[in-house]
């Protein structure tokens, strides 16, 4: 059919596993797309920070929470909770963290996000 691409998150382009964090990665139609899966404790300051080699989060998100909770925390102090059903855009510079014992399970639409998040130089 023209003008139409399906990808299936079972099968992934590429899978990011740094500490607590699984992220899948589809390409499709010139972008891409992440499925994340954040376990009960993992914290961007002490699970990516390592492997993105910056102080904070510098990457734009454009996503929707499936489950749990995320709290965001910017550079400036300000903070929000985000919850499953939400859709959020996040501006670089910030910390976040899973918020409780559920795991957080989200995806991303941002291009510029999904080639980046989790990912090690």
């Amino acid at each position: 059919m023209a003008g139409l691409e399906v990808r299936d998150f079972s099968a992934p382009d590429e899978t990011r596993a740094p500490d607590k964090t699984k992220v899948d990665i589809v390409h499709m139609g010139g972008t891409s797309a992440a499925r994340m899966a954040l376990e009960p404790g993992w914290r961007w300051s002490e699970c990516i920070k390592p492997v993105a080699g910056t102080d904070s989060c510098q990457v734009h998100h454009i996503g929707v929470l499936l489950s749990g909770t995320m709290h965001i925390e910017h550079n400036d102090g300000s903070a929000q909770d985000i919850q499953a059903g939400q859709a959020y855009v996040i501006e670089p510079g910030h910390d976040a963290w899973v918020v409780g014992d559920e795991s957080v399970v989200g995806y991303e639409f941002d291009p510029g996000a999904v080639k980046e998040y989790a990912k090690g130089s």
